[in-house]
């Protein structure tokens, strides 16, 4: 089997976006719902918008629908201004958290429903229904109503109609919220795999981080209508621009103090009588200056006898303890009264854990675990 074909346009300055927003700014009355964004996405790409409720991820997505217009600056489309042009006249479609079925009509009918109003022949309509019907798996549902099948066999029905008309952009706002965690982590995958055989642009709504994570090739964090990050997932979680974004993808250790640059790395007194915390950060930061240290629970040691060749450790006792099945975070509690956590693999059964409740351990990260973030 060969390995994937690299897939990153974004680094190529010769590239050129499928959508562009140029200084977008959307108004509500005196509320500002996107402020000032300017961003591009990539034909082929899975891209994600992510953040909390209210956001302003959704807004962002209706103007690319036609649904709301731009109060300020431009979307473009395959270079061509879109404002003004009615959703049903763009080459975008939308699959919305509720899946909008037809009841009345068979999954067959649903999938051809859109083709039909756009009076193809009979034979096209037919064969491109099947075609869909086929890429979601469902031939053998073809005939049956929405209520005779499951919630993840609807959401892929949704999915079937919103690529029947081969749309050059498909925009999905929650898509997979109805679903239990177990289908919805299934249902995932299967969205990725459909995406890469259509070639068809997908750009997700969600406020799940797992699922942007997962499915997406970037990820855009956004927080009051303005995009805080957008880079690759593993690029969000290893490198977070600042600590809302650390914060917000996945879970996180956040320590602040002031700054002690030295030789490219930059020291970090953290508490008095605690040796100095070191991390990678890059950025100029001056002597003194508040920073913030961010460590992923995952990268910290727990140990009972204190390391001798790490860059950072602390003292601490074990304050909570959350199992979670394949993973343990521990809670520990330092002298000044600081909650660190550290996640270890449960690779032996729960009664052998090595470290309970009230035991004086060691937490230990190298100077690389640590992103230093000035905000």
């Amino acid at each position: 089997m060969t390995a994937p074909t690299e897939f990153h346009p974004w680094n190529d300055p010769q590239a050129k976006p499928l959508i562009r927003f140029q200084n977008v700014t959307k108004r509500f009355g005196e509320f500002t719902a996107i402020d000032k964004i300017s961003l591009d996405i990539f034909a082929k790409e899975f891209f994600a918008l992510l953040g909390p409720s209210g956001c302003g991820k959704t807004t962002l997505m209706r103007m690319l629908a036609g649904f709301e217009d731009p109060t300020e600056g431009a979307i473009l489309l395959d270079g061509a201004d879109i404002a003004g042009v009615p959703p049903n006249k763009r080459a975008t479609n939308m699959m919305f958290q509720s899946y909008a079925l037809f009841p009345h009509l068979s999954v067959f009918d649903n999938v051809a429903f859109g083709l039909r109003r756009d009076r193809l022949p009979k034979d096209q309509v037919q064969a491109r229904a099947e075609e869909m019907i086929a890429l979601v798996q469902l031939g053998p549902f073809a005939n049956r109503k929405p209520h005779q099948i499951s919630g993840g066999q609807r959401q892929r029905v949704a999915l079937a109609r919103a690529l029947a008309k081969a749309p050059k952009l498909l925009l999905l706002d929650e898509p997979l919220g109805a679903l239990d965690k177990k289908l919805r982590q299934e249902t995932q995958f299967e969205l990725m795999d459909i995406q890469e055989k259509t070639g068809t642009t997908f750009v997700i709504v969600t406020h799940d981080q797992e699922e942007a994570m997962t499915v997406a090739s970037r990820v855009a964090v956004m927080d009051h209508g303005k995009i805080v990050q957008v880079a690759t997932p593993d690029a969000i979680y290893e490198t977070p621009n600042s600590t809302y974004v650390a914060d917000f993808i996945g879970d996180v250790n956040i320590i602040s103090g002031g700054a002690d640059p030295v030789d490219g790395k930059i020291g970090i007194d953290w508490a008095e009588g605690q040796p100095p915390l070191t991390g990678i950060c890059e950025q100029d930061i001056a002597k003194g200056e508040t920073v913030f240290m961010a460590v992923r629970p995952e990268k910290v040691a727990i140990s009972s006898e204190k390391p001798a060749d790490r860059s950072n450790v602390v003292a601490g006792k074990v304050h909570d303890i959350a199992y979670l099945g394949n993973i343990s975070t521990y809670y520990v509690q330092l002298s000044g009264g600081q909650i660190i956590k550290a996640q270890t693999a449960n690779t032996r059964r729960i009664a052998r854990r090595d470290f309970t409740w009230e035991d004086d351990v060691w937490l230990s990260w190298t100077d690389t675990a640590g992103v230093v973030l000035r905000q």
